[in-house]
């Protein structure tokens, strides 16, 4: 790929989509090799007879931008990249197909980890252990109402704005500081793509 693109020597809305196809394809290419990897090791644990007593789970970083916003890559609060995906398989305990909408973040598997097997968790510990979520599935659980989000490296090595928000259910509040200074609110309900900035929507100033 790189001799390609030293002998292309591609500039404007040329280099652009040259760009855009080159990421793309290694996109689906990688997630073709986990689609295929996982499955050969589903199928390794049902060959050995350990599925029941085996915890699977897959787990990402950010996710990519594939175009949504303008973008490419990740590291932006928007929802296309806040996501990140979890999937879990216990049998017995994490019943198939089954999904909950609670706001869980990264700090939170380490104690749901803990939880799993069994151990106790520090009390000095960051995050919640979500397994009561998994088992349960009961809405009165008491759980976080809210998600803090904050990118801060900038210029290097990215070059993208530093920024953090707080994600609520239904809301989204961002700031954007260093060499850009604004806000942006997202009502994730009316604008789930997040193309309509209501910061001076005098319709949403009781907000809180």
């Amino acid at each position: 790929m790189s001799k390609e693109f030293t002998e292309k020597k591609l500039e404007g809305k040329d280099l652009v989509e040259w760009k855009f196809q080159r990421y793309l394809k290694d996109y689906l290419s990688t997630a073709k090799s986990l689609d295929r990897n996982i499955g050969e090791l589903l199928d390794y644990l049902d060959q050995k007879e350990l599925t029941e007593n085996t915890v699977v789970i897959y787990a990402s970083d950010q996710e990519f931008y594939l175009g949504e916003h303008g973008w490419f890559d990740k590291r932006f609060i928007y929802e296309e990249s806040l996501k990140t995906p979890f999937v879990m398989r216990y049998p017995g305990l994490v019943e198939p197909g089954s999904t909950f909408q609670n706001l869980v973040l990264n700090i939170d598997w380490a104690p749901t980890l803990l939880d799993l097997a069994g151990s106790s968790i520090p009390n000095d510990i960051q995050g919640s252990s979500f397994l009561p979520l998994l088992v349960d599935k009961k809405d009165s659980f008491p759980w976080r109402e809210a998600g803090y989000y904050h990118y801060y490296e900038f210029p290097q090595p990215h070059h993208e704005h530093p920024h953090f928000g707080i994600r609520t259910e239904r809301y989204k509040l961002v700031r954007f500081y260093n060499k850009q200074n604004n806000w942006e609110l997202y009502d994730l309900k009316n604008g789930p793509n997040e193309l309509r900035n209501i910061i001076k929507d005098p319709e949403y100033a009781s907000l809180e």
